[in-house]
């Protein structure tokens, strides 16, 4: 209503200026009244000109980009201008924050771990992120408006979306043959699907291994428990000599044992992996760790074989006694039992020069190991020779429970060996964990400890 009323007043102003301007010339000529006229119309032309040169400005900056400021006139098409270029101003400050908010929205969903795969009601990929193009295989940008069942072949995945039941997820191999696809479909908007993936690879991989746990240790269980039935209905029902009796009690007690070693090395390993790891301020004489632990090989070997030990004085390592002991113990053990009578077993204890790592190692020349056995050595329940394992009575844990120790400590284990020719195994913990204590120290433990840790048997 102002606009309109400020343009009433710039017509009348002009049409007063020209009939103002017409009066004086006509008064001059001797024909004021005609000369009032023209003049009046002459002011209406002019304001009219004024008014539409300036209409004409602001059309034309309404037909460009609007990137440069509106025409600032005055008067109503200056005002207009201003408006104008006001609500365009605000508008594009709106389109940029959805933009902003758009753009921080899909870059939280592409940092997802799992993937998102959005879908027109064609089928047709509209966006994914990429995590979603690494299960799928697909390029974000290249593969958009494609038909994704072109582009994903997987008869599982095509049947499951062509389907229009997507209450259960569908799992298939991905396209690059690595890993274990889950996906779930989801429809939304008119026809839209929204996929979200997920990497179920070691997923699969855990209850797999959980499964075959489950079947190893009831295996394990079942073949003594079994025995021990066996005895027990052959005691209940068949009296036995006074030759037989020892005979079956003997047994009877090899099999419990062989139950309760077993039961003893799985509750170590729940106590291994559900620990926290070990401190590295609770530092142990390795020399002394060594030592007790080469005692007990050679009270197992009761001198079948040639055992020697070298364990440098003074080096010491952070970390629980009880595991170091167990881990040093199971390599020391199945080297016993592994080597034939009157074989050699070489354990050192040693500082590494190249990288101050402490290193136990423990070497014969027993039966050795075939090259395509060691890998899997560390796995539970893997057995290279199963009935010779349980005659010298393994549980098939010890290898396991060596592998969760060291790496609790921060090392690993080294493993070498040849059919006929024995084995090399390596306990190595990290430099840090790792100091030598000073020489008067190692002599006043020396003085307190006479046993030798450089001795041959």
């Amino acid at each position: 209503m102002n606009d309109a009323f400020s343009r009433v007043l710039s017509l009348l102003f002009g049409l007063a200026v020209g009939a103002g301007l017409g009066w004086v010339i006509g008064r001059w000529i001797g024909a004021s009244g005609w000369g009032v006229a023209c003049g009046a119309a002459a002011g209406v032309a002019l304001a009219a000109s004024i008014d539409a040169v300036r209409a004409e400005r602001l059309m034309t900056w309404l037909r460009g980009t609007q990137t440069q400021p509106a025409p600032r006139d005055t008067g109503f098409w200056g005002e207009t201008g201003y408006r104008v270029e006001k609500a365009l101003r605000g508008r594009e400050q709106e389109a940029a924050a959805e933009r902003e908010r758009l753009a921080q929205f899909l870059a939280a969903i592409d940092a997802s771990p799992n993937g998102v795969l959005l879908l027109d009601a064609d089928e047709r990929i509209e966006w994914c992120n990429a995590r979603a193009a690494d299960h799928f295989g697909l390029d974000p940008v290249r593969d958009q408006r494609q038909l994704v069942t072109n582009l994903l072949r997987a008869p599982a995945f095509v049947n499951h979306l062509q389907s229009a039941e997507y209450e259960a997820p569908i799992e298939f191999t991905s396209p690059r043959g690595r890993t274990t696809i889950q996906v779930i479909v989801r429809p939304y908007g008119a026809g839209q699907k929204l996929l979200l993936s997920q990497d179920v690879t070691d997923r699969e991989r855990m209850e797999s291994m959980r499964r075959d746990f489950v079947a190893n240790v009831s295996h394990e269980i079942r073949t003594p428990l079994t025995v021990l039935a066996g005895f027990v209905d052959t005691l209940a029902s068949v009296p036995l000599s006074a030759t037989e009796q020892p005979r079956v009690l003997a047994l009877m007690r090899q099999q419990t044992q062989r139950i309760q070693s077993l039961v003893d090395d799985l509750l170590t390993l729940a106590q291994l992996e559900g620990s926290p790891r070990p401190s590295s301020d609770q530092w142990l004489p390795g020399d002394a760790l060594v030592a007790r632990v080469f005692a007990e090989a050679e009270l197992l070997s009761a001198g079948h074989h040639e055992l020697s030990l070298d364990a440098q004085p003074g080096l010491d390592v952070a970390g629980i006694e009880s595991e170091l002991t167990s881990a040093m113990a199971n390599l020391l053990g199945n080297a016993v039992r592994y080597t034939p009578d009157g074989g050699r077993i070489a354990v050192q204890w040693l500082l590494r020069a190249a990288d101050g790592c402490a290193v136990f190692e423990v070497r014969d020349n027993g039966i050795g190991i075939a090259r395509e056995h060691l890998p899997r050595l560390t796995e539970r329940f893997y057995r290279v020779d199963g009935s010779r394992s349980r005659e010298t009575g393994g549980t098939g844990l010890g290898l396991a429970i060596v592998k969760h120790v060291v790496q609790r400590h921060g090392g690993e284990i080294e493993m070498q060996s040849e059919p006929g020719k024995g084995s090399t195994f390596r306990l190595v913990l990290p430099a840090a964990r790792v100091r030598v204590r000073a020489a008067s120290d190692v002599k006043a433990q020396s003085v307190a400890t006479p046993a030798s840790l450089h001795r041959d048997r």
